[in-house]
């Protein structure tokens, strides 16, 4: 996988395309898109702008592809995960949560949120297409421009910056996750219907 995201730094944007069509589609590759992002933008500042608005795109569109996979047979397949253990505890956190378990991960750069588990969950389980891909533009718009950003301005300091501030990602999360769970259930409680 090393000499493929070379070749993708290497192509650019469009690389970072390809790449987040691949990872937004399923195939595990955790923090695969930041890094490749982070490495292209410090390769070359310019191209912020642009290699974050094609993360984004790539993002969407291979995210697309693996809701209509679930969409369309994936309840016998996340079944087969998610009937005991970890995997049992992390699908009724979705059935009671609904996309706010898709949002906060596709939003913060945290390596043990597993993202994919519940973005499956949402096409298993048939939740609204569009709101889907709504939810996952709105946690990957501000991930990847905040991404290419730290890349352009902070160089090869980026990624390490990141990392040391991982205590205050997974603070935000709680934060969130707090605060639009309220408003949920808030909204609920009025009769708007689901606010997620």
């Amino acid at each position: 996988m090393g000499h493929l995201k070379n070749a993708l730094v290497s192509w650019g944007p469009a690389g970072i395309f390809l790449f987040a069509v691949i990872d937004g589609a399923g195939v595990p590759n955790p923090g695969g898109t930041d890094l490749l992002l982070i490495a292209a933008t410090v390769a070359q500042p310019s191209s912020m702008l642009v290699a974050a608005g094609l993360a984004v795109l790539g993002a969407l569109a291979g995210s697309a592809i693996f809701y209509e996979i679930f969409s369309r047979g994936g309840e016998r397949l996340l079944s087969r995960y998610t009937s005991s253990g970890r995997g049992l505890r992390l699908r009724a956190w979705f059935i009671r949560y609904g996309l706010i378990t898709v949002f906060i991960p596709a939003l913060l750069p945290i390596p043990v949120l597993p993202f994919k588990l519940f973005a499956a969950s949402a096409g298993a389980m048939r939740v609204g297409r569009t709101r889907f891909l709504l939810v996952i533009l709105a946690g990957r718009l501000p991930r990847y421009f905040g991404l290419a950003y730290l890349g352009s301005t902070l160089g090869e300091k980026s990624w390490p910056w990141v990392q040391a501030h991982l205590w205050l990602f997974g603070l935000a999360a709680i934060a969130l996750f707090a605060g639009l769970y309220g408003a949920a259930r808030s909204a609920a409680k009025r009769g708007a219907g689901p606010a997620f």
